[in-house]
């Protein structure tokens, strides 16, 4: 009688830069994976020795790109499959239930994972999207079945095998504020600046000022109504607010500020 064959190995990937309040919180619902593996981005505070703790594979180093650093965390992990995840996010118990129910029957795939996303403590989960928050993601992939691009935000993704889906949410503490929120603006607009100043510079069409102040109210419809925004009342209306200025003000950047 032939040995039941093996069950798949579970790697979870965590990339951080000085992440020393959100760390161990995270680390500790993934301990039912079989192995967890920290890349430590430039780190300066306690998050090295959190993640060591926990008994984590660690990868130290710099990397100016989120598509570098998330490929060298994947090529790291030895596991059949990877579970990526953020400093502040969670994964509920029962989320972790049904990964192991996933993994243990699904073919070479990757698996799209539903958020809820907090700003402080108030849940919001409808709006998210256009470059300002994600409603789903694919966090949950056999190796091999994704990489990351070389863009400064919000790097492309190439995505092989079949797609599923969770249904349990992943916990993502988004925001601290709405001041928070719009340094998150900033943040992304400068990186999303630089992206486009390194179009222009090869040759390439980055758009107009006009085409970009329609994609204010284009976006805003998207978010707010298309992804049902007007559910969260105020907030529905920030994020899409912020979704609509996106382009706009990254264009603004890369066309009137030096790097």
């Amino acid at each position: 009688m032939n040995a039941p064959a093996p069950a798949p190995r579970l790697s979870a990937l965590v990339v951080c830069h000085n992440e020393e309040n959100q760390l161990a919180d995270c680390l500790e619902c993934l301990r039912f994976a079989d192995e967890v593996v920290v890349v430590l981005d430039r780190c300066t505070d306690g998050s090295r020795a959190i993640a060591e703790s926990f008994g984590a594979q660690l990868v130290e180093g710099g990397w100016p790109l989120e598509g570098e650093r998330r490929n060298t965390g994947i090529a790291a992990c030895s596991g059949d499959w990877i579970l990526e995840v953020d400093a502040d996010e969670r994964v509920p118990s029962e989320m972790a239930r049904e990964i192991r129910d996933v993994i243990s029957s699904a073919p070479f795939a990757h698996v799209l994972i539903p958020f809820d996303n907090y700003v402080g403590r108030r849940l919001v989960r409808y709006g998210w999207g256009g470059a300002f928050g994600v409603m789903m993601a694919p966090r949950l992939f056999a190796k091999g079945a994704k990489s990351w691009g070389g863009q400064r935000v919000h790097p492309a993704l190439e995505l092989k095998g079949e797609k599923r889906f969770l249904k349990s949410r992943m916990v993502h503490f988004v925001d601290r504020d709405i001041s928070d929120m719009i340094r998150r603006l900033d943040r992304y607009t400068s990186a999303r600046a630089a992206d486009l100043r390194a179009r222009r510079a090869a040759g390439e069409d980055i758009g107009s000022f006009r085409a970009n102040v329609r994609r204010i109210f284009s976006r805003f419809y998207k978010c707010y109504v298309g992804r049902r925004g007007y559910r969260e009342g105020q907030y529905g209306f920030l994020i899409a607010l912020m979704a609509g200025l996106y382009p706009v003000l990254s264009y603004l950047k890369a066309t009137l500020e030096k790097e």
